[in-house]
């Protein structure tokens, strides 16, 4: 059974990533890429599905510590048994031309027995491939993928799995090399463990040095940029929402999608996230991930694509899988990719825009392709949608949808305002002026001074948090302060905030029960911050940071009753949230909000 979704860490090259238990096996890899079939799947099965532990055997534990050494994705796990200490070093090197995935079993104190217990399972678990030794590796293989595994520790077969046992002393390093490639290429000779280390640290910790944040957060801001950047697939800069699939909003609930794809309703907020931070190279390559993908027709603009910018992403099941906790179905793709989404309209032209104003190098057929999004935009914003949340129980005219509408005209004639571009000025002054009108009279209730989930409808959305932050309507707003009172009253739980109540409207289309949306409750804190309630705002920030695991990686929700981390992880829209909200209560360094609220 798979561990405690906070119990896992995370490595990666910035192609692909690994989860890592804390018990010492790696439950989760997909090879080569973020959303490549996976080889090893025992996070949403169970072992036989294909794990690869290095640990002492489980009764010989007494503790266990881990950390990520500074400013890196290099894992330190130790294990603390009677006889001893050891320490097992996980990483994944930035890659020349094949994914490695390195391990490095280190004696620290006395002498300490170990297993290794290796179940490679090719396609989510499914194939068991043919293994064999070729030149002193392991090999396995099936179909188009093969997998080594080179080590000085002998190994042998027992049924199916490839197990060893051995002994670590005091001062000693031991290396398991883990190699991925196609399987009709030859296989390469492993790299130098303890070189691949150190040049991977050193990358690392140059990278983290370029961090320009030197607020009160320091530590949290950084971790998660670090897990931004691991998350970002560095061929084309596209960024994806979580190296897992199938993850649990609530457990044993179907609410299991798949995130290693590249969502545009991220863009804004992950633009702000590297450009306040001094990372406008990584800023520049997901502004031309985001070019590249949205390039075409404008009525075909979709929510979410691939890494490369694929635009079918199908959606089907794995049944031989029993899911995280029996959580089923288990889902590969995401249906809602051919979705209606307004809102990315507003989120494609606020990230050029303020791309723009930060001064990054403008594409100089950027602006005729968002001409050509508001042409379609100003035809088609007032359809109802799926919204931001996907939602797969019937289109609405969700207010965020509209509001982002809004954005995109707005963010429009800014453009031409400020940035001396071309462009019917005065038709998109007329439309946002429209948009804004007809959102502040068919989505604001007066009877309980707030904005609703839809026009006509009665349930809270926690999405309506984001009218200040966009710019909207101001944070000293009446309707907005009503609208952050009615969210405080219905959508919290212990402090932390629901995207929307699950059983109040069936508007998901989905059985009820999720856990609290932490992007939200960062949303919730950025208002306090924007409304003066530093005080407020902050203690919930603290709040927010009390639940990281011990590593400071975030899911994508959080179950207060149970205070477990829910959903796919790490998620990157949770630590986007969490560095745009450290931003906003400095005081030395650009707000997000206010910028972005202007």
């Amino acid at each position: 059974m798979a561990l405690r979704i906070e119990d896992y860490a995370f490595v990666g090259d910035t192609e692909a990533g690994a989860i890592i238990g804390r018990d010492g096996s790696v439950d989760w890899l997909c090879l080569p890429r973020f959303d490549s079939p996976a080889c090893f799947a025992a996070l949403l099965g169970t072992k036989d599905h294909g794990r690869f532990l290095l640990s002492p055997p489980h009764g010989d534990i007494t503790a266990t510590r881990r950390r990520y050494r500074p400013g890196t994705l290099i894992l330190e796990t130790e294990f603390v048994t009677a006889s001893g200490t050891v320490r097992v070093i996980d990483f994944m090197p930035p890659r020349d031309r094949r994914p490695n995935l390195i391990r490095l079993v280190e004696g620290v104190r006395g002498e300490v027995r170990m297993n290794l217990e290796l179940i490679i399972r090719m396609d989510y678990g499914s194939i068991v491939p043919w293994v064999r030794r070729v030149d002193g590796a392991l090999h396995a293989i099936a179909g188009p993928e093969a997998l080594e595994l080179w080590t000085p520790v002998h190994t042998h077969g027992r049924g199916l799995t490839t197990v060893a046992d051995f002994t670590v002393k005091e001062g000693q390093r031991v290396p398991f090399f883990l190699a991925w490639h196609p399987s009709w290429e030859a296989i390469l000779p492993p790299q130098d463990a303890e070189v691949a280390l150190r040049d991977t640290q050193a990358i690392w910790e140059a990278w983290s040095a370029q961090c320009t944040y030197q607020g009160p957060y320091r530590e949290a801001v950084l971790r998660s940029l670090v897990t931004l950047k691991g998350l970002t697939y560095a061929p084309t800069g596209g960024i994806v929402a979580a190296a897992t699939m199938a993850l649990p909003e609530w457990p044993g609930s179907v609410r299991n999608w798949d995130y290693r794809y590249c969502w545009l309703r991220d863009a804004t907020l992950t633009l702000y996230a590297l450009l306040s931070n001094g990372y406008r190279e990584e800023a520049a390559a997901w502004r031309d991930w985001l070019l590249r993908a949205v390039a075409g027709d404008p009525a075909k603009l979709q929510i979410m694509y691939g890494i490369h910018g694929e635009r079918r992403l199908p959606e089907y099941e794995l049944p031989w899988l029993p899911g995280y906790e029996g959580s089923r179905p288990v889902r590969v793709g995401n249906a809602a990719a051919s979705q209606l989404q307004l809102d990315v309209f507003g989120e494609v032209m606020d990230a050029l825009y303020h791309s723009h104003k930060a001064g990054l190098e403008p594409d100089p057929f950027a602006w005729k392709m968002q001409e050509t999004l508001l042409h379609h935009l100003e035809s088609s914003w007032m359809q109802a949608d799926e919204g931001i949340w996907e939602v797969r129980g019937g289109r609405r005219h969700f207010t965020h949808s509209k509001v982002l509408a809004w954005v995109a005209f707005d963010r429009a004639v800014k453009s031409v305002e400020d940035h001396k571009l071309e462009g019917p000025v005065d038709r998109w002054r007329a439309l946002r002026d429209q948009i804004h009108a007809d959102v502040c009279e068919k989505a604001y209730d007066p009877t309980r001074q707030a904005f609703m989930q839809s026009y006509g409808s009665s349930p809270l959305d926690a999405s309506t948090l984001l009218l200040p932050l966009v710019g909207f309507l101001p944070a000293s707003d009446p309707r907005v302060q009503g609208t952050v009172r009615a969210i405080e009253r219905e959508l919290r739980r212990d402090g932390f905030v629901l995207r929307y109540s699950t059983d109040e409207n069936g508007a998901d289309g989905l059985p009820p029960g999720e856990g609290a949306f932490l992007a939200c409750t960062f949303w919730l804190a950025d208002n306090y911050a924007l409304a003066g309630r530093t005080h407020n705002a902050r203690t919930l920030f603290e709040r927010l940071l009390g639940i990281r695991n011990d590593l400071g990686l975030l899911a994508e929700e959080y179950d207060p009753v149970t205070k477990r981390q829910l959903g796919n992880f790490p998620q990157a829209f949770s630590h986007v949230a969490l560095i745009n909200t450290a931003l906003n209560l400095s005081v030395l360094q650009p707000r997000p909000a206010e910028d972005r609220g202007q």
